[in-house]
């Protein structure tokens, strides 16, 4: 780290240090610096035995003194008694009085792996009672303490007088030269029982330059992982409460139960109570989080639903084995008011990095099962949304969703023979409409309350159907059989079939607009989906000095009936389907179980890969897909009009192609597109570059996407996502991203962070904008939020947060 880094580093944890912790700079601490004198090596020696109480020493010299009962080692003296060894120039052994005197190049390991370098070493045989001398100590985790003299009480306390402590490594090239940070004290006590150690009158010190003094404080020692006791503070601010500090104190209740409690105190609205409990059984674990506040400025809320005295919230979550294959679990939470999560940077919104990248719209409680077998898998759940954005009436309540699947673990047929089957059953109290055009979003149309004769204005014309009211029921059961032949010419024949059936029982709500839509009261529908198949593949490989190029053509015929009650049922899991080469040979292209492709089908490819032999690939794929007879699914319109704008509603689809190519580790390139089969015009197009050096990465996405309307997207959009990172040493890292509308030509979102990582010390730091432009002249922010983490290894760690 260059000298600069050096000292903007220490400006900064400086800065840190008295802002977050309120301390302040004071003359340097009596204290010998911190520097490391290695012992040479020794040359192996036979493994320790075991603790018999017996004593084995092996010296250059060994004299015995019978008259003062002493025994004298003098020369690589190596010593090993009750699991630890002492190492040292000379030792002396006083039977009478049960002393241990070692002097000289000292090194003694204790049994669990403590390794303590000294001058001078006195101990009571055994290493109960006694001091050190200009000791320095290296523990298994890679802590490091270091005095002028250690004095040892009752096998527990250890005082270091003039002491200093680092969880940093020594520079490999300046053994010498102080480590990043280290705390100087003018005692350190150590007790190993309660394994805590005390500060007094301490320092810290980075790169040698003290920044804070502490008249006192205690640290439990690096070896425990829980311990009762107050953790690092953290600073907050938002606009509704100003500033706010948290001291969170931890309770290790139990060895398998502990509790946080982190009050905030903020400078508006009081002081917010935040508690967590955790508890670890044998078959599992649960955690129960509450938070409330009894708010003093709820106007600082006006006309937003926290607007209220008092908020808050309790979440739980847990998960339990019933055995090696079953898990059963749940998670809840429960709001006085949405915004409470938003406004305080609770729960998800803790993080504002991830919260104004990917804005959580819904908030998941639910209870499940799960099982998991060699060729096996069942999942049951019930799911609450909770809705974040206000719109509760129009989340669905499911209760419950059943998935099944199996594939049997013997040839059926010569082939493979798996099912699955499928169980969904959701409530919604109302409905919920998208405009399609830009006058019925202007006007409101889709809004029931709005339109003045709501009835007439939301029609599949103006709006989608995006959730029915009501309740809906679906069961589906599918089987599916297939086996591959390969012939004497290489060709690959793989004939399938399938049968699948949907039972479906919906009680839709009578509200305005949705019988322009479907069918209000009770509906039921029983509909079977036999398919036949084949699937042709014949590869042809060609070897060349330089790699090996296969080219495989591949077909697929199907045959089965119309699509019973097309678009005519609820959609609420089928409403996304994205034609391109990943789909292109699946035999039903829809995305979920309320739709079912139907009608004869051809889809037909050809894929291409080289492998070369220095490294690298290039992998290229393009087909087209055809309606042969029958109705065509995905040319119906339903009540979200899934699929009308895929490329997939007309005879002949439009063109798919993908290409990837990877020359080395180092770079990689992909593509996506779809062509219009008529025009050849671009209705879709991805790409995306990769870059990973030793000191920099970066990627770059591009897409373009056509106009969509009849599912919503009424003009063009394009855009390009960059992100990259630079090592700008050995231990700092730069982060960068940024979202640029290329409609618009207006950058929406970027994100910048600066990062320092190493074995003993962290400190990062991301900034977020999100624009959102009212105008073309005048882009007003959105939002934006800074984060800030500072980690000290075995000491301190803490984050702080703006918004």
């Amino acid at each position: 780290m260059t000298a600069v880094s050096r000292l903007f580093v220490a400006v900064l944890f400086g800065f840190l240090l008295a802002g977050v912790l309120g301390l302040a700079t004071a003359p340097p601490a009596s204290a010998q610096g911190f520097t490391y004198n290695p012992r040479p090596p020794k040359p192996p020696v036979t493994a320790r035995p075991a603790n018999d109480g017996q004593m084995l020493v092996q010296a250059v010299e060994v004299d015995y003194d019978y008259n003062n009962s002493r025994v004298s080692a003098v020369g690589n003296v190596q010593m090993f008694y009750n699991g630890t060894s002492v190492e040292a120039d000379k030792v002396i052994y006083d039977q009478k009085t049960k002393r241990l005197h070692a002097e000289g190049n000292i090194r003694m390991t204790d049994a669990e792996g403590k390794i303590t370098y000294a001058n001078v070493l006195d101990l009571s045989d055994d290493y109960r009672d006694g001091f050190v001398d200009s000791l320095r100590v290296d523990t298994a985790d890679a802590t490091r303490m270091a005095a002028t003299r250690a004095d040892r009480t009752s096998g527990n306390y250890t005082v270091f007088e003039n002491g200093v402590y680092t969880a940093c490594a020594p520079c490999k090239d300046d053994p010498k030269k102080p480590p990043l940070w280290q705390v100087k004290g003018m005692r350190i006590i150590h007790d190993q029982i309660d394994k805590m150690l005390y500060f007094e009158n301490a320092q810290i010190e980075f790169f040698g330059v003290p920044l804070a003094y502490i008249p006192y404080f205690s640290t439990p020692d690096p070896t425990v992982k829980r311990k009762t006791g107050f953790l690092m503070p953290g600073v907050y601010t938002g606009v509704g409460y100003g500033v706010g500090f948290e001291t969170p104190f931890y309770w290790a209740i139990a060895p398998d139960m502990d509790a946080t409690f982190n009050p905030r105190f903020t400078t508006q609205q009081g002081v917010l109570m935040q508690a967590e409990f955790r508890q670890r059984l044998m078959d599992g674990s649960y955690q129960i989080r509450a938070y409330g506040i009894d708010q003093l400025d709820p106007g600082a809320y006006a006309g937003q639903p926290g607007d209220r005295q008092f908020r808050g919230g309790v979440e739980s979550k847990g998960e339990f084995a019933l055995n090696q294959q079953w898990v059963w679990g749940w998670e809840g939470i429960v709001l006085t008011d949405p915004n409470v999560l938003f406004d305080y940077s609770l729960s998800v919104y803790k993080d504002p990095l991830q919260s104004f990248l990917t804005l959580p719209t819904e908030a998941i409680s639910q209870l499940y099962l799960t099982g998991v077998g060699n060729r096996s898998y069942f999942d049951a759940r019930t799911i609450y949304f909770l809705s974040l954005s206000g719109n509760q009436s129009q989340v669905p309540v499911v209760a419950p969703v059943i998935d099944y699947s199996n594939v049997i673990n013997h040839a059926v047929l010569g082939g493979e023979f798996s099912y699955k089957t499928n169980f969904t059953n959701l409530n919604r109290e109302s409905a919920v409409f998208d405009p399609i055009n830009s006058s019925a979003a202007a006007n409101g149309s889709c809004v029931a309350t709005i339109s003045a004769d709501p009835g007439k204005a939301i029609v599949p014309a103006n709006c989608l159907l995006r959730g029915m009211p009501g309740t809906y029921t679906r069961l589906t059961a599918e089987a599916d059989w297939r086996r591959s032949f390969t012939d004497s010419a290489g060709e690959i024949w793989t004939p399938f079939a399938s049968i699948r059936a949907d039972a479906v029982n919906a009680s839709i709500s009578n509200q305005p607009g949705v019988s322009n839509f479907l069918p209000v009261g009770d509906t039921q529908a029983l509909r079977v989906m036999p398919t036949v198949g084949l699937e042709y593949r014949y590869p042809f490989i060609n070897v060349q000095p330089w790699g090996t190029t296969t080219i495989e053509p591949i077909a697929q015929v199907i045959i089965r009936p119309n699509e019973t009650y097309a678009g005519k049922l609820p959609n609420e899991d089928a409403q996304s389907t994205t034609f391109d080469t990943s789909n292109l040979f699946s035999v039903d292209k829809f995305s979920g179980y309320d739709r079912v492709e139907g009608g004869g089908r051809a889809n037909a490819g050809v894929q291409a890969t080289t492998q070369f032999d220095r490294g690298g690939a290039v992998t290229a794929v393009f087909g087209q897909s055809y309606q042969l007879f029958g109705l065509n699914s995905f040319a119906v319109q339903d009540v979200t009009n899934t699929a009308v704008d895929s490329g997939l509603q007309t005879p002949k689809s439009d063109y798919v192609a993908s290409l990837s190519y990877s020359p080395n580790r180092t770079y990689t390139f992909s593509t996506r597109a779809r062509f219009d089969q008529a025009t050849g015009s671009v209705q879709r197009f991805e790409a995306e570059g990769r870059a990973n050096f030793d000191r920099w990465s970066i990627s770059v996405m591009y897409g373009d996407y056509g106009a969509q309307p009849d599912i919503g997207y009424l003009t063009r959009r394009e855009g390009i996502l960059v992100n990259g990172s630079v090592k700008i040493a050995s231990n700092w890292v730069a982060t960068g991203a940024a979202r640029w509308d290329l409609v618009a030509n207006q950058i929406n979102q970027y994100v910048v962070g600066a990062g320092y990582v190493d074995d003993c010390f962290v400190l990062a730091a991301n900034y977020v904008t999100s624009f959102s432009y009212a105008t073309a002249t005048s882009p007003p922010i959105l939002g934006h939020a800074f984060m800030l983490q500072l980690g000290l290894r075995t000491l301190a760690n803490t984050n702080s947060s703006t918004q």
